[in-house]
Parts: structure tokens; C-alpha cells; sequence
């Protein structure tokens, strides 16, 4: 089945780097298993034009029965979930860190005391990318974030469950906000800690200061929430965080303030719409929205 589904991404994509990329297995690893597929099938699947691979007409034959093999897969798949009295079934989630660390334990926990057949395995992903591994099959369920500055392109195959709102909060150093709290303009003169401008969250923040009428100064551009938290508690700029951020361990010197004007985050579960009738799945979301109203957050959308 791994092999069909390289296949069916070396056909959507066009190159073996940007299909493994999408699959989260190195280039020579996926040339290797296509190679293998080749001498499987005994024919000739493909043919390289410079750094892109065409297929064959055999590869493309094969490529429309992987589709529907794939498929049945999933449907049998289901089918057999909902045939068992107990449900036992395993799922693969793509998460990120104050996902992990912030609604997962408790989430989890409960889950296996009420229902130990599902067992839960979860792939750290850069938020912008777990869609994506849900749509190709690699993932069962990833957890997806729209921001109310920058909501997310959405795939027509997917679906998504809201499980929590979050807001933001300005991370300042010690003492440099007084009042406890701001609007986002009157942090424009401060030095900035943010993502960088590809990824999802550095995007959006860069989209609410200009709402704001600014253009933040960026002295640091780190990824790690953590490591932005660090450099904050050690005087050099300002960020951004959320609720669950806020939960992961917070270094000394640093100032929650609260923003006047709300920044909010949705987080979502999404997964392919094939999948809406697991009952597994819903029991994950379920356990998930429990977690998140335990510390909370809400489940009103921040989508415009």
C-alpha cells in the first residue's frame, strides 16, 4: 500500500524529492521503493526528464487503480470499525508542540479509561503541513489552526472540527508594559521576535500588525515558540502567544500582557471526509473538546 501511495503523490507532485517531502520519507528512500514497485509489477512505470520523473502509460494505468485500491482501503477499513462490537482501532495524529504538551495528556488519558481499543499515535508536523499528510493518507486526523487575521486555504476533501479558541497575548520583557495590558499598535517601537513570513503563524501575525498600522521590526526570526519565550525573558524583543503556548514552560523575566483589541486562534481537528463515519474519530474529538473546555477555551470559531 506505501508503495501505491509514493506512486500516487509521484503523479500529483512530478518529482520524487517533492513526493517524498509530502510523505515525510527522504528522496532515496521513496526512489527506492518505486524502484522496487517497478520490478513488482515487471514494467517499466517511469522515465526521468531532467530532475522530473513523466510516467509511463503503464504508471499512469497503474496510478487510476492505486487511486481506487487506496480507497477501498479506507472504506474496508471502516466498514470493519463499524462491524466490531468493541471498538478497537488504531489512529495516527499530526500535532505540534502546545498541541502536545497543552490539550493531548488529558485528552488522551480519558480517552484510553473510557474506551482503551483506540489507541492514539501522534507525528510532530509544522502546522502548515498537517492538512496536507491528512489529505494524502499519511495521517488519520491532524490538528489545523486558522488565525482571524489569516484563515487557511481549505481542502474541498477535508473536513474540520473545531475543538478550541484561543487568544493571543503580547510576551513582553519584565517591566515593559506596565499596565498589564496594550493594543498591538502600542508595541510597534518595540523589537519584535517572530516565525518567519512562510509559515502560517508568522504570516498572520505580520498581517495583524500591518491592520494595525505597522510594520513590526524583527530583530530575531525563530520558529520554536519555546525559543522566541527565551529570548523575551532575556530583554530582546516582543511576541506573540497563545493560551496553550502560555502553558508550556514560561522562562523568567517575561510579562504576559493582554492584547485590548482580541487576536484569536481556532484550532481544528481535520480529516478526509471518507473518514466522517468512524466512530473512533468523533470519540477523539470528543475527548479533545473536553480537554480544551477543562482549561477554558471555548469552540467559537475565529474564522471571518
Amino acid at each position: 500500500m506505501h508503495r501505491l501511495r509514493m506512486l500516487r503523490e509521484l503523479h500529483r507532485r512530478g518529482t520524487v524529492t517533492a513526493a517524498a517531502a509530502a510523505l515525510h520519507y527522504t528522496a532515496s528512500a521513496v526512489s527506492q521503493q518505486l524502484a522496487q514497485l517497478e520490478r513488482d509489477v515487471g514494467a517499466k512505470l517511469f522515465e526521468r526528464l531532467g530532475r522530473r520523473v513523466q510516467l509511463t502509460e503503464l504508471g499512469t494505468l497503474l496510478t487510476e487503480h492505486a487511486e481506487e485500491i487506496l480507497g477501498s482501503v479506507e472504506r474496508a477499513t471502516l466498514a470493519l470499525e463499524e462491524a466490531q462490537e468493541a471498538r478497537t482501532v488504531r489512529l495516527t495524529a499530526g500535532v505540534w508542540a502546545s498541541v502536545a504538551s497543552g490539550l493531548l495528556p488529558t485528552a488522551l488519558t480519558a480517552l484510553a479509561g473510557e474506551h482503551p481499543g483506540i489507541e492514539v499515535r501522534t507525528r510532530e508536523l509544522a502546522p502548515e503541513d498537517t492538512a496536507e499528510a491528512v489529505r494524502d493518507g499519511s495521517l488519520d486526523l491532524s490538528f489545523v489552526i486558522d488565525y482571524s487575521d489569516a484563515p487557511t486555504p481549505w481542502d474541498a476533501g477535508l473536513e474540520r472540527a473545531v475543538v478550541a479558541v484561543e487568544r493571543l497575548h503580547a510576551a513582553v520583557p519584565r517591566g515593559a508594559v506596565p499596565s498589564g495590558s496594550a493594543s498591538l499598535d502600542d508595541l510597534a517601537e518595540h523589537p519584535w521576535i517572530l516565525a518567519g513570513a512562510k509559515s502560517h503563524f508568522g504570516r498572520a501575525m505580520r498581517t495583524a500588525c500591518r491592520r494595525h498600522g505597522f510594520a513590526p521590526k524583527i530583530n530575531h526570526e525563530v520558529e520554536e515558540q519555546s525559543t522566541a519565550m527565551a529570548m523575551v525573558g532575556a530583554g530582546l524583543g516582543v511576541t506573540l502567544v497563545s493560551d496553550l503556548g502560555l502553558r508550556l514552560l514560561r522562562p523568567p523575566g517575561i510579562d504576559v500582557v493582554t492584547l485590548t483589541t482580541p487576536l484569536l486562534r481556532t484550532v481544528s481537528i481535520a480529516y478526509r471526509r471518507t473518514a466522517f463515519r468512524r466512530p473512533a474519530l468523533h470519540l477523539v474529538i470528543d475527548a479533545v473538546r473536553a480537554s480544551a473546555a477543562e482549561l477554558g477555551l471555548g469552540t467559537e470559531p475565529a474564522l471571518p
